[in-house]
């Protein structure tokens, strides 16, 4: 009797699991078919934890800004934090802000500077990371957590591996990432883990017109279009 309660238990999760594809591809649509209508963006990413009266915060703001006023649209992942900072920065320059929100237990709620018609909710993190991925020109990344890194490092695999053509990474802020880079230069690299031009996927910088030159040096030869 316990074994037969148990294998009906696992036949009804698998069936839900089954179920779940239908709601998964209704995002990857909605996703798909709004993003695709928004034009040149560059991502920015960052910690949710972080203050308005912060210093990255303030930089983020600035990023934003900047990068707007070279034309190119904000994306965040739509919460407090850097991401509020992303967006506060794109809207100050009257350019385009976007926010891709993720349904969490805690921290994230939808910042005010995201444009109306721009805010894309989802419920499953990979589905998120794939808008991220497609539509973006380029990754900031400021300093962050586990999920900043996450952003990070697909980036840097889908790149690395081929997957996806190559766009500009841009690491803020020198004293948080330094630590990071050192390591993988003088423990991956030197362990033969990754390659030594895989470093320069990767570039670290402190300020606003250092991101944007990188970003606008890098599309002087490139076309500007969806990564796959």
């Amino acid at each position: 009797m316990r074994s037969e309660k148990h294998h009906k238990g696992w036949n009804e999760i698998k069936t839900n699991d089954s179920w779940a594809i239908f709601k998964i591809m209704g995002e990857f649509v909605n996703g798909f078919e709004r993003m695709s209508q928004i034009g040149p963006c560059v991502s920015i990413f960052g910690s949710a934890r972080t203050k308005p009266d912060q210093k990255y915060y303030e930089l983020a703001v600035k990023v934003a800004q900047t990068l707007a006023e070279n034309g190119y649209g904000v994306i965040t992942g739509g919460g407090p934090g850097i991401m509020e900072a992303g967006n506060r920065g794109a809207h100050l320059a009257g350019g385009t802000s976007v926010g891709l929100n993720i349904d969490l237990p805690f921290e994230q709620h939808d910042n005010p500077y995201i444009d109306d018609d721009k805010s894309l909710d989802f419920d499953y993190f990979f589905v998120r990371k794939v808008m991220f991925v497609k539509y973006s020109q380029g990754f900031v990344v400021l300093p962050g957590g586990f999920g900043t890194l996450d952003e990070l490092f697909e980036a840097i695999t889908l790149i690395q591996t081929h997957k996806i053509g190559k766009f500009p990474i841009v690491l803020v802020g020198s004293d948080y990432w330094r630590g990071l880079l050192d390591w993988i230069k003088n423990t991956m690299v030197t362990g033969a883990t990754i390659s030594p031009e895989d470093m320069n996927l990767i570039r670290l910088v402190d300020t606003e017109d250092e991101v944007v030159e990188i970003i606008n040096e890098f599309y002087r030869g490139h076309t500007m279009s969806p990564n796959f």
